[in-house]
């Protein structure tokens, strides 16, 4: 491969991985970049929401002359397919790719890139992918409607079980039975990776969107929740998926509904992530006795973001330390006057793991607040310019709660009670109003 392919190639990543867009990760080992991870997050109000779809990307030697493959990997082990378009085998059917006849003007060519491939397997992730299926692009008569619901609810419930489910309890390490593996015993994990070590661990599998996934199943909890309430209103448990007419020949979606075991494995899903951020503060108890280079480093942010806020005199914080760990900080934040929040006292609680920056901080609200980017568990939906910097992670959560003019996205909905309220009528605006002033009056309760 060409040095000038490559810089192509290694430019088109920069530049997606520094993209604003919620909906598209990307990734390579710094060794191979001909070989490429991506990640699509299925689109608000379609059948795909907020599931989490692996596609692996492989440039040829004369990129950008022509296009690379793209394989589906989020398929069940080859035995679902997710969409007409995007086959259980993995095959993804797009012009683009020369993987499907397209219109005169649709084949590639080398002006497009990853980034537009991405957003063209996005769109085929629509709320009626019927429709995407060759010949039925019109289908409306009665029976192709109930078709169409048929196959967008049996969609919604796999991407839920397959996409989110299944990916999430891998991770965590929870079987089918519901029976969770234990977090390493700390004292064999200080003894197997301390400084002096010699021996180097085992290089951990390329899992690059794992932290990723994690906070975004905590953001869409509520919405994956409010899913499953929905899709129980219209089907039974055990009942069977309707086979479309195009279907067969083992590229097909088979199965049954099943609403509440995917319930209680998703409620299971959230108790173990909270799990993990308990566990990190006790590995950075850890390290802090261990008087590793990291929980120095971290002493020294915090005594330094100390002293900032003290001489802000724009913003009211207060940062500390829980139990003197470094791992765990307490911000207690002060509404500013002559805004909704005035008045208000709220606690959040930072934790950070030892992995950091690959492991991002979970932010949680210990005092309840009603706020769009709040999850009613008091997960933080926010986005620091700087991901390893935790200065810019304290200047993003107060941006995050403080703003007032945000731009509508769907993907950063994470209290659909509350969104609902912001972005609707008139009146809906002013009861948000009135139940965040609420929340502000019992902060200082």
């Amino acid at each position: 491969m060409s040095n000038q392919s490559v810089y192509r190639i290694i430019r088109e990543l920069t530049d997606i991985q520094k993209n604003t867009d919620l909906s598209i990760a990307v990734a390579c080992r710094d060794s191979d970049v001909r070989n490429v991870k991506a990640l699509i997050i299925g689109p608000p109000e379609t059948p795909y929401e907020f599931g989490f779809f692996d596609f692996s990307v492989k440039f040829p030697e004369d990129y950008p002359e022509k296009a690379p493959s793209v394989t589906a990997k989020t398929t069940n082990g080859g035995r679902c397919r997710f969409n007409p378009n995007i086959y259980a085998g993995g095959k993804v059917c797009l012009s683009i790719l020369g993987t499907w006849r397209g219109e005169r003007g649709e084949e590639w060519s080398s002006a497009q890139g990853l980034e537009s491939i991405l957003i063209s397997i996005q769109s085929l992730m629509s709320s009626n992918p019927y429709e995407n299926e060759p010949g039925f692009e019109n289908a409306n008569a009665d029976d192709d409607k109930k078709a169409q619901a048929h196959y967008a609810a049996k969609i919604r419930h796999e991407s839920l079980r397959i996409s989110i489910v299944q990916r999430l309890e891998d991770y965590l390490n929870i079987h089918s039975d519901g029976v969770v593996d234990d977090f390493p015993p700390l004292e064999e994990y200080g003894e197997a990776r301390t400084e002096y070590d010699d021996v180097e661990p085992p290089p951990p599998p390329f899992e690059p969107f794992k932290d990723l996934c994690k906070r975004r199943f905590l953001w869409y909890y509520e919405s994956y929740v409010l899913s499953v309430e929905e899709a129980e209103k219209t089907v039974k448990a055990n009942q069977n998926f309707v086979i479309m007419p195009f279907e067969g020949g083992g590229n097909t979606m088979p199965g049954k509904f099943n609403y509440p075991e995917l319930r209680r494995r998703l409620q299971l899903i959230h108790k173990v992530l909270f799990r993990e951020i308990e566990y990190w503060a006790r590995e950075g108890a850890m390290q802090v006795r261990k008087e590793t280079t990291m929980a120095s480093m971290l002493e020294r942010q915090h005594q330094q973001l100390v002293e900032t806020y003290r001489k802000n005199d724009v913003v009211t914080l207060d940062i500390e330390l829980l139990d003197r760990n470094p791992y765990v900080w307490l911000l207690t934040y002060f509404g500013r006057p002559m805004t909704n929040l005035d008045g208000g006292m709220f606690r959040i609680k930072i934790s950070i793991s030892p992995r950091f920056p690959d492991e991002q901080p979970r932010v949680i609200f210990e005092t309840k607040m009603f706020h769009h980017r709040i999850s009613k568990d008091g997960v933080l939906c926010y986005f620091p310019k700087r991901q390893d910097e935790l200065k810019s992670h304290i200047e993003a959560i107060i941006e995050a709660i403080e703003d007032t003019e945000p731009p509508y996205d769907p993907r950063t909905l994470v209290n659909p009670e509350a969104s609902k309220l912001y972005w609707g009528s008139a009146d809906d605006k002013k009861q948000y109003n009135r139940q965040l002033r609420r929340a502000v009056q019992r902060s200082m309760e």
